[in-house]
């Protein structure tokens, strides 16, 4: 089964966009990594940590590693960069996601689907 969802573009490395560490192993990962946050709900409570998931686009697909929580429910405040909540239909990926997939990252945003 597969689920529509948009991609975003995000850093997990110190200092960047995401905030702190990682939510499911308590690191920082380089954007050469192939990592994923994803949503509140579909992250299901850490369920999902470790596990990799399938993202498709264009006719083209890669794999990825969940790490962290897209956050859709709080926000705002230090942990979460400041940044608002995310939206319910979240895949941030990483740049190293974004190149394999020969995405423009200055577009940001690009309509997916995934699976486990």
């Amino acid at each position: 089964m597969t689920t529509k969802a948009i991609l975003t573009l995000n850093c997990f490395e110190k200092g960047k966009d995401s905030g702190g560490s990682s939510e499911c192993d308590n690191a920082y990962h380089s954007d050469k990594e192939m990592v994923v946050a994803l949503s509140t709900g579909w992250f299901k409570n850490m369920a999902r940590c470790g596990h990799c998931i399938k993202i498709t686009t264009n006719g083209d697909f890669v794999y990825a590693k969940v790490v962290d929580k897209c956050d859709s429910v709080y926000g705002c405040d230090e942990d979460h960069n400041y940044e608002p909540p995310c939206a319910n239909n979240i895949v941030g990926a990483c740049p190293a996601v974004w190149n394999t997939l020969g995405l423009d990252q200055n577009v940001g945003m690009e309509g997916i689907t995934w699976s486990d």
